[in-house]
């Protein structure tokens, strides 16, 4: 009987029986609270948003917030690739310069397709991100004038990138910015890529002819300088950059603008340049650049909204100063692996 009553109270009150049961379900818990209910990828809102096989894309188009609920890990996600564009510099109507693109800045990380098809400015880092909300800036196109300076566009921000708006046309030498603006009357244009970045953001404007007749320079491009003028026509706005139609989510035709590679949509082009007593250019840049004012006096044409495109220069002759015009709306887009 001693030995039986020994064997039940053993069963029913050992201290060490219970310490380590409690133990054990504390453990369980823990390990469960710690990482076993989140998501190894990227989880997060804001923007439209595109997917396309196991990427997602969150397209700003004007100001918002992209909210990070999940920060991923490095088994799945935690990185960001970035498409950060400013806005594009405005013209004047009868100093001929384009205005120049918007800042051009991305990163290729994350799975966009290599190659033709990937900007030469990609930086090779994406950003890391945590959970949290990013503030997201779209920069406004700069103002066009009719006689004094254009406006100068509005910077695009994302985390740590900021891309500068881009020159505006002046009675002179052309404004800096992501491109410089394109310069008029025997003035240069003005510096790109400023404050300066690497990969850069942008090239330089072109210089304006003169004294007598004088073209205007063209605004720069991310992917060119804009050329000079001339005295017979104002000059051409450099080409803009591209990324690959899979980084926008397959969406061909909403954003950018089409260009000489296939699959790709182009942005940050610059502004044409206008004349002042002679043709302005009428070619429109691929990147959303605007044609300079194709009669004198005649108002150059805008940049395309959403793309960081330069203003056409505006043209002046008998009868009176045509007007300069706006630069383009910037853009942001990111892009992620979500499964």
């Amino acid at each position: 009987m001693r030995d039986l009553k020994n064997k039940l109270t053993s069963g029913k009150n050992t201290k060490n029986i219970k310490s380590r049961k409690g133990k054990s379900f504390g453990y369980q818990v823990l390990g469960f609270g710690a990482g076993g209910g989140s998501s190894p990828f990227i989880i997060a809102t804001g923007g439209t948003i595109k997917t396309s096989g196991n990427f997602k894309t969150h397209i700003f188009t004007s100001p918002g917030t992209f909210c990070v609920s999940n920060g991923g890990d490095a088994c799945g996600s935690n990185t960001v690739d970035y498409f950060v564009v400013a806005g594009g510099g405005g013209s004047s109507g009868d100093r001929g310069g384009g205005g120049g693109a918007g800042g051009f800045r991305t990163s290729n990380s994350v799975g966009c397709v290599p190659g033709p098809q990937t900007s030469p400015l990609a930086a090779d880092a994406g950003l890391p991100v945590c959970a949290t909300g990013y503030p997201i800036t779209v920069g406004g196109g700069g103002a066009g004038s009719v006689g004094g300076a254009g406006g100068q566009g509005s910077n695009s921000i994302f985390s740590s990138i900021t891309s500068t708006g881009g020159g505006e046309s002046l009675p002179g030498d052309g404004g800096d910015g992501g491109s410089g603006g394109g310069g008029y009357g025997g003035h240069p244009g003005g510096p790109g890529n400023t404050p300066p970045v690497s990969p850069s953001q942008g090239n330089n404007g072109g210089s304006g002819a003169g004294p007598a007749n004088w073209g205007g320079g063209g605004g720069g491009g991310a992917g060119a300088v804009g050329g000079n003028g001339t005295t017979s026509a104002g000059a051409v706005g450099g080409a803009g950059s591209f990324i690959s139609e899979t980084f926008i989510g397959g969406c061909v035709s909403s954003y950018g603008t089409s260009g000489p590679v296939s699959s790709t949509r182009y942005f940050a082009g610059g502004g044409s340049g206008g004349a002042l007593g002679v043709a302005g250019n009428t070619t429109s840049p691929a990147g959303g650049g605007g044609a300079g004012a194709p009669s004198n006096p005649g108002q150059g044409v805008a940049g395309t909204a959403n793309t960081g495109g330069g203003s056409g220069g505006g043209s002046n002759g008998p009868g009176g100063c045509g007007n300069g015009n706006a630069g383009g709306s910037g853009i942001v887009i990111i892009r992620y692996k979500f499964q």
